[in-house]
């Protein structure tokens, strides 16, 4: 394997007498395509929270690039730059694509508007949505927004490249678009990870099987808050696993109960 970029290991979380997350270990490690899989209210987007710092393990331990995290990300500096793309777009209604992308920048960096533009311009291009910096997000399909959010997440400042992101996070990236939307999605999150100076490393969460073999190399399989089965992605057809048959067929037989 590469170098370790992000390990989390022993990681629990609850909310309230619910527990999300059990005693997690499992790594990720530079320039790879980690899917995490499993039934829906597992513990996936829980974990991506976690790994991008916006919420606290209750236990466990948590090394960036070898080192230990100590509470969120705004409480200190990670050595690895992490940037999210959440599961709704999550974009500002009432900005522009232009002020969507460059948030950050126009928030906290002390970069002349007409050099953020041309940034905002510039990874637009980059996920093929030129010349719609003037728009709103209810001028958008589902896809374009999702797009935007990509192009947001993949935002840099040149003036501080310790902000530049190395891992991008994807919470469900094609979750309600139909399979051509989908197949856009899918190829861009690969083209990004081919892009000199754009995140070579990624997860993420999909329920979606077109999306966990056309993204994922490696899979990580979360059930009842635990890992239950990890391996690369041409194994999901011949692994004999109980838990992956199931989820992989639909079935309502099985080891994986059924909610509702």
């Amino acid at each position: 394997m590469t170098e370790p970029l992000i390990e989390l290991k022993g990681v629990s979380k609850s909310f309230g007498s619910n527990k999300v997350l059990d005693n997690v270990d499992f790594t990720i490690y530079r320039g790879e395509a980690l899917g995490i899989i499993g039934p829906s209210g597992t513990g996936k987007s829980t974990i991506l929270r976690v790994i991008a710092g916006l919420i606290a393990p209750d236990s466990g331990e948590i090394y960036i690039k070898g080192v230990h995290r100590e509470g969120l990300v705004e409480d200190g500096t990670d050595p690895v730059g992490i940037g999210m793309v959440f599961q709704q777009a999550a974009l500002f209604d009432s900005l522009t694509v232009e002020e969507n992308v460059g948030f950050s920048l126009y928030q906290y960096s002390k970069l002349p508007r007409s050099r953020i533009r041309e940034l905002v311009n510039e990874k637009l291009e980059m996920v093929g949505l030129s010349g719609i910096g003037d728009r709103f997000p209810a001028e958008l399909s589902g896809g374009m927004r999702k797009r935007v959010s990509f192009a947001r997440a993949i935002m840099s400042n040149p003036d501080n490249p310790k902000d530049t992101p190395e891992v991008l996070l994807y919470d469900e990236p094609t979750a309600g678009l139909d399979p051509i939307a989908s197949t856009v999605i899918e190829d861009l999150i690969r083209q990004l990870q081919c892009i000199q100076g754009v995140c070579s490393t990624y997860a993420i969460v999909t329920h979606q099987q077109s999306t966990i073999r056309r993204t994922a190399d490696r899979l990580v399989f979360l059930y009842q808050g635990k890992v239950q089965w990890e391996g690369h992605v041409s194994e999901i057809d011949t692994t004999n696993h109980p838990l992956m048959r199931q989820f992989l067929s639909g079935s309502v037989s099985g080891p994986i109960q059924v909610v509702g």
